[in-house]
């Protein structure tokens, strides 16, 4: 607790020291971190699922690996996972034995459509102190400040490999080598992970 309220302190008193640019800076960092805690992670459960439902319910497990941009041994992990708790099925395909096909059963598709549910009520959540102007507004500097650095650092948007603007734009934060820790979970997730 104490490392905790001086961690605070010390961003207060360096956001107080802090140009407008800083202030903006410090205020960017600290959203990102909370939506990390609030979003789920590319691989998680709940994202597969609601992904897999995205895409019709059944899809090759390759195609559904390069659509969540995960790697492959992570994504046979959570879909193993997905499969004992009976929310999918996979079979091989009989078109080509080495691909293995992964479906929805009604049970996960149900799960998906929870999941799609609490993400839009968490995504509601997060903006209720704006009224629909300042959400607006907010987008229009959002979308015009990301333009601006994709153009100015091409790089740094690269290796986060994500689109924007309505192109499937995942609202994630990876580490250097793409990944990171868990993410805190709406409950029912919690006894099938």
């Amino acid at each position: 607790m104490r490392n905790e309220n001086g961690k605070a302190e010390w961003r207060e008193t360096h956001y107080q020291l802090a140009n407008t640019n800083g202030k903006l800076i410090i205020n960017l960092r600290d959203v990102g971190h909370m939506m990390r805690g609030l979003y789920e992670g590319r691989g998680s459960q709940q994202r597969v699922l609601i992904v897999l439902n995205e895409m019709g319910g059944s899809v090759m497990q390759r195609v559904l690996t390069e659509r969540l941009q995960i790697q492959s041994g992570s994504a046979s992990e959570v879909i193993g996972k997905l499969e004992s708790a009976g929310f999918i099925v996979r079979t091989v395909s009989e078109a080509d034995r080495r691909n293995v096909e992964v479906v929805l059963t009604e049970k996960g598709r149900e799960a998906a459509e929870e999941a799609a549910r609490q993400r839009e009520r968490r995504h509601e959540e997060m903006f209720l102190c704006l009224s629909e102007t300042e959400k607006e507004e907010l987008l229009v500097l959002l979308e015009k400040l990301s333009s601006d650095w994709e153009k100015r650092f091409p790089s740094a948007g690269a290796r986060l490999g994500h689109a924007h603007h309505g192109r499937d734009f995942e609202l994630e934060h990876h580490g250097r080598d793409g990944h990171h820790g868990p993410h805190k979970n709406d409950g029912f997730w919690r006894k099938t992970e």
